[in-house]
């Protein structure tokens, strides 16, 4: 197998004030952003570091470049960021990059920034720039829009997969659609994710390099975090849309958590993430009933994961190649399921779907799933949904589950 690929570098770490906003570090379109709440990481784009290998990454690898660091200053483990594809192994990627500069912040610590050198000629960075609102661009017109499937081949594939389901062939499958988006302006990731993370700071917004552009997205998904021996994990499955009347919502709400469909949706996501995570763990406990996790659009079904590590602990990235994908973005079983998406939806998911975080040298990490997002390219943009089908799925709810979802970007988009 072909090593990962990295000159011997330096990493240099110094304090920086706790008011920084690490938006403001983030450089498109090589660098990376990934933030909930305040804390995260954000890198600077231009000459990055980049590392490169096989296709997955074993996580060894990286973790072994990181620690391979020299650190001066401060010894701050170094850190990589990025995501990869859906399907990591459909064709070779750099998912992961080392920037230049990096600015990182954890739950309730300082802010540190990181600066990277592989020992050659290095070029200094951009300074910091803070991200300013912008105003909103016009709605876009119908003819700026392009559905990929259309809704009616969408409802047809639900259909279909509903079928397969009864037969016993899987229990649960996601099928996602998307929207081609012409603008009539470029398309700025930092304003995009300015504006996601001003309408629902709770989720984890994000930005990172694609083959061809810039995937930006707030997702209320956790993946899997690692700090020490302690691992969360967090899986929505199930969903309900929200309302401006407030008797209207509580109702929707009320429905979702005694709807037998989204119920069985969401236990099928449990259950698999208890049993991936259960042979890492000397301990692990999780919300013996699904509680409502809500955003500015939908509610969801949530159970939260915690567990404390088996000695030697498995690296963020470990968890995160056992975890993904899971049945809230895959299905189960995952092999059918994967089959049955390669086979009912006309597009390749790139990134949307994939892990999207980072790990540093200690294999602590953070990692969401890619959700809620698009792919920026120059005036053009790539928007993702996708909704979850089981044995009782409507086609027609599930079609309007993803132009829910496509509404509320769109709407976010216009300030990009």
């Amino acid at each position: 197998m072909k090593d990962a690929t990295i000159r011997r570098w330096e990493s240099r770490a110094v304090p920086l004030g706790g008011a920084f906003d690490l938006l403001a570090a983030y450089r498109p379109p090589l660098g990376a952003f990934f933030e909930r709440g305040g804390s995260g990481v954000a890198g600077m784009g231009g000459s990055a570091l980049v590392i490169d290998g096989p296709v997955p990454l074993d996580p060894s690898q990286v973790i072994h470049a990181l620690r391979e660091a020299v650190r001066s200053g401060h010894d701050i483990a170094p850190v990589a960021l990025g995501a990869y594809r859906f399907r990591p192994a459909a064709r070779p990627l750099s998912g992961l990059v080392i920037p230049r500069r990096t600015v990182r912040r954890d739950h309730g610590g300082p802010t540190w920034q990181m600066d990277a050198s592989d020992g050659g000629a290095t070029e200094s960075p951009p300074q910091w720039e803070p991200v300013v609102g912008g105003t909103a661009h016009d709605p876009f017109a119908e003819i700026q829009l392009g559905a990929i499937p259309p809704a009616d081949s969408y409802e047809d594939a639900v259909r279909e997969a509903v079928t397969r389901i009864r037969r016993g062939e899987m229990r649960k499958v996601v099928l996602a659609r998307t929207i081609e988006v012409s603008a009539d302006h470029t398309l700025d990731p930092r304003l995009l994710a300015h504006r996601l993370r001003a309408v629902d700071p709770e989720a984890y917004t994000f930005a990172t390099p694609t083959d061809e552009g810039v995937l930006v997205g707030a997702s209320p998904e956790l993946l899997v975090s690692r700090r020490g021996l302690e691992v969360r994990s967090n899986p929505l499955a199930g969903s309900a849309p929200r309302s401006g009347d407030p008797d209207e919502d509580m109702a929707n709400a009320d429905g979702l958590v005694s709807s037998a469909k989204d119920r069985e949706e969401h236990a099928i996501v449990v259950d698999t993430v208890a049993e991936t995570l259960r042979p890492f763990c000397v301990e692990l406990t999780w919300d013996l009933e699904p509680v409502l996790r809500e955003t500015p659009n939908l509610w969801h079904l949530s159970t939260r994961f915690r567990g404390v590590l088996k000695e030697p602990a498995a690296s963020a990235l470990d968890l995160v190649a056992e975890l993904h994908p899971t049945p809230a973005v895959a299905g189960t079983p995952r092999d059918t399921a994967l089959e049955t998406i390669a086979e009912l939806e006309p597009f390749d998911r790139g990134r949307y779907a994939g892990p999207v975080g980072w790990v540093d040298a200690d294999g602590d990490g953070e990692w969401a799933i890619a959700l809620r997002c698009a792919e920026l390219r120059g005036d053009r943009a790539t928007l993702y949904a996708g909704a979850g089908i089981v044995a009782d799925s409507d086609p027609a709810r599930e079609l309007d589950e993803t132009e829910r979802k496509f509404r509320a970007f769109l709407d976010a988009l216009r300030w990009g």
